[in-house]
This record gives structure tokens, sequence and C-alpha cells, in this order.
């Protein structure tokens, strides 16, 4: 399966070198390249991208406001942030906001290109390390999230103790795969469990799972 990207960055000279990279990739297609947030919101409705590459700072209408804006208007879109992370606070309110993952622009064109692979596939992308760091970064006190609102911590308790288990695995940044080895069960009992954890958080995706064990305190960052 041919995997749809669209580049978005306000940079011309970036946008063509990612493309000219992903494009060599023979399960990848750029479908388009958008200068702004508004452009972007525009080619995902005409040509509906897999994978949305997301630049954060830009002119128009920013990368914040159009992963808020594309996610609400097209669930099949996934969004994966492009940052320096040393200089984007607003990396971690673009996951809340239904980003799939980030990845430094600094990446190497396999990272990059497995990147996109990894969130196409409904997976979330978040290297340990740079997660550990962003969420000490940014989580508010007692709980709080970006916006000042508290997450629902009530609906921890819908949680069995095995479906508990995968969550805090998940957000310490393991695969299906790792989880399944870790706990000893079937890949894809794994995924039956990731489902049902989505499903009764009421979150979008793996991203969102992480980032709700950080702010209701289930997991803590170490390290």
């Amino acid at each position: 399966m041919t995997i749809g990207v669209l580049v978005v960055d306000d940079q011309a000279m970036v946008r063509e070198g990612f493309s000219v990279l992903l494009g060599a990739q023979s399960d990848i297609e750029i479908v388009g390249e958008a200068a702004d947030g508004r452009q972007a919101l525009a080619l995902v409705a005409e040509r509906r991208p897999d994978v949305v590459l997301m630049d954060i700072r830009m002119p128009v209408l920013d990368g914040l406001a159009a992963t808020r804006r594309i996610v609400a208007a097209d669930a099949h879109a996934r969004v994966l942030i492009l940052t320096t992370f040393d200089q984007d606070e607003y990396v971690y309110r673009a996951l809340r906001a239904g980003a799939s993952g980030f990845l430094l622009k600094d990446a190497p064109a396999r990272q990059l290109a497995d990147g996109i692979r990894i969130v196409a596939a409904g997976e979330a992308l978040l290297a340990p390390t740079v997660t550990k760091r962003l969420i000490r970064t940014f989580t508010r006190p007692a709980g709080h999230g970006a916006d000042g609102a508290l997450p629902p911590v009530a609906r921890l308790g819908e949680l069995t103790e095995r479906e508990t288990e995968v969550l805090v695995l998940i957000a310490r940044g393991l695969s299906n795969v790792e989880i399944a080895a870790k706990l000893v069960v079937a890949e894809s009992t794994i995924k039956t469990h990731v489902g049902r954890v989505l499903e009764k958080l009421g979150l979008r995706d793996r991203t969102q799972a992480a980032v709700y064990a950080y702010e209701t305190r289930l997991v803590t960052p170490t390290g």
C-alpha cells in the first residue's frame, strides 16, 4: 500500500528536500506541499493524505492550529510534527491536539521514512528519551494539561488491571510487539487491549493515550 504524504513547511527548500527524500521511497507518494496551515487544510480536504508532515512555526496559520483543525475535520489523516525540540514549546500541545507523534528536523532520511510508516499504521511515534524530556518540560503541576484543564482521572478506574499495564507501557514508548513480549501474550491480544483502552478513555490514538498517562500521573518521567 502506498502512503500519501502532504509536506507542510514555510520554507520552500525544506519542503522540496523532504519531498525528494520521501519520494524516493517505493511505498511513499508525495501528494502535495503547503507553505502554511491554511494551505494544508485545503490540500488535506482535496487530496486526502494518509500522513501530514507538519512544521510548527508558520505564517497565516501555524502548525498547532492546523493540527487541531485537521484532526477535527478528518479522522483519516494523521499528523506527524517536525520540530527543533529545544525551541518549540508547542509540540506538547500539538500532541494533545491529536498529532500522532513528532520527529526532529535533523533526523536521518531513513528515520523520517520509517516514522511516516509507523504513524500511517496507527502507531505512536514516541522515542522514549525525547518523550521524557518533552513531558517533564511541558506537563503542568498537579495533573493539569497544557491548556490548564484537569484530565478525567476517574476514567482510569474503568480500565482492567491488564489494560492499565498496557497503558503504562504505551506511555513508556513500547510498541505492540514489545508490549506483547514483556507481558508474554500474543500481539493480537495487545492490539485488543489498546483498542479497549482508547475506547474507554475516549482517546484518538496511542499518542494521546501516552500523554493522558503522564497527565494523570499514572506514569511519571524518570531519568
